[in-house]
């Protein structure tokens, strides 16, 4: 495809805006402090694809015996008795240390094994969890800190990190047997590099264990920008984040009930099947990176990486994951970047439809009270309204 000359497109965008400084006005701020450009003409550094654990994503849904015969992954909160030819996500601790596998169906656990209020790793559940024919054993959740206000810059330190900390107790055998649960935000295409971005530094992070391994990544919903008022809105922004997820190369996708209270069978059951509309009408699980050669998404992928990688390596520094928490440094750091968010949110940086923008709620919390700085808790923006 030919391209026409920049300038040709720069004096169109002059002319549309009616302005000769352009770029003032298409550059857009983020709390990442990643660069966006108005535009792109080429790929800076391009790179190979990034493939994928699972040949084809799998479609997880919230288990109902009313939907075994059309649905292949279950989410399991507790045991179901004569299931056969599935994907099973293990949601639940006691479940995960009591279910005997049955080899007619792949077992993958959520169970992470990391104390988030003491910094402790609990040794003798990961043992119990590794000592299970399971797929995949052993889960390093960052959904978790996505919901509570993490960057994505945090977010991927401290996925490596935790995979760090495993690594020195367990060996490094177990960087094959780990499953990476993250929270996908409504910033499509910083989303999008955000998976792309942890591929790349996980697979570099196992070479220095002499290893060349592939994340396996449990994409999901996020609870973060979901509201209780106009809950369709959250259906929403539920599409748009299993279509980064499924776009960036994600193994697994999973959507959270859209309703925030007063959930039911069926709600869960709308929720999973944008899934399957995203799935059947665009088929955009079964790509292995489906965002290769966007100049956009490439240097927003080199730029998350580079600065995930840095901030990594001050996790490092201070001890690893563990101590960090210990130390209070992980808590106060993402206690920052959530109340910088939470301020975007109520000066209205950050839109959310029907809570600060039409009809626009009264603040009824400052972001200060909203978050601690000892504690990583989930939280999601519109609370400040609601």
């Amino acid at each position: 495809m030919n391209f026409e000359p920049i300038s040709d497109w720069e004096n169109l965008v002059k002319k549309q805006l009616k302005t000769e400084d352009i770029y003032s006005i298409l550059n857009k701020e983020n709390l990442e402090n990643l660069s966006v450009k108005p535009y792109y003409d080429s790929v800076s550094q391009p790179f190979k694809n990034f493939p994928k654990a699972e040949e084809s994503t799998h479609l997880v849904a919230q288990y109902h015996e009313n939907l075994e015969d059309d649905v292949f992954a279950f989410l399991l909160n507790e045991n179901v008795e004569n299931i056969e030819d599935k994907a099973l996500f293990i949601n639940n601790k006691d479940l995960a240390e009591h279910i005997s596998p049955n080899e007619n169906n792949a077992y993958f656990s959520l169970i992470d094994v990391f104390d988030e209020k003491t910094g402790t790793v609990n040794e003798q559940l990961a043992k119990e969890l590794l000592a299970k024919d399971f797929d995949r054993n052993i889960c390093a959740d960052v959904s978790f800190h996505q919901n509570a206000g993490a960057s994505i810059v945090q977010q991927l330190a401290i996925a490596l990190s935790k995979a760090k900390d495993l690594a020195e107790i367990f060996g490094e055998s177990i960087l094959k047997k780990m499953i990476f649960r993250m929270a996908i935000g409504g910033n499509y295409f910083i989303e999008i590099s955000k998976i792309r971005a942890f591929k790349m530094l996980y697979n570099q992070f196992s070479k220095e264990f002499g290893l060349n391994e592939i994340p396996y990544i449990f994409a999901e919903t996020s609870h973060r920008n979901k509201s209780k008022s106009d809950e369709e809105n959250n259906l929403i922004r539920s599409a748009l984040e299993l279509s980064a997820a499924m776009i960036g190369g994600a193994d697994a996708v999973f959507s959270n009930d859209y309703k925030i209270e007063n959930t039911t069978e069926l709600s869960e059951e709308i929720s999973f099947k944008q899934q399957i509309v995203l799935a059947y009408e665009s088929l955009i699980n079964v790509f292995e990176d489906a965002g290769n050669g966007s100049g956009c998404i490439e240097d927003l992928t080199q730029q998350i990486a580079e600065k995930s990688w840095k901030y990594f390596l001050e996790i490092e520094e201070n001890g690893g994951y563990s101590e960090s928490l210990k130390s209070g440094k992980i808590q106060k750091e993402i206690y920052e970047h959530a109340v910088a968010e939470q301020v975007w949110v109520k000066e209205g940086k950050i839109k959310l439809i029907g809570v600060n923008l039409y009809p626009k709620l009264e603040a009824k919390k400052t972001p200060e009270e909203m978050y601690s700085e000892t504690e990583i808790k989930k939280i999601r923006w519109a609370e400040m309204f609601e």
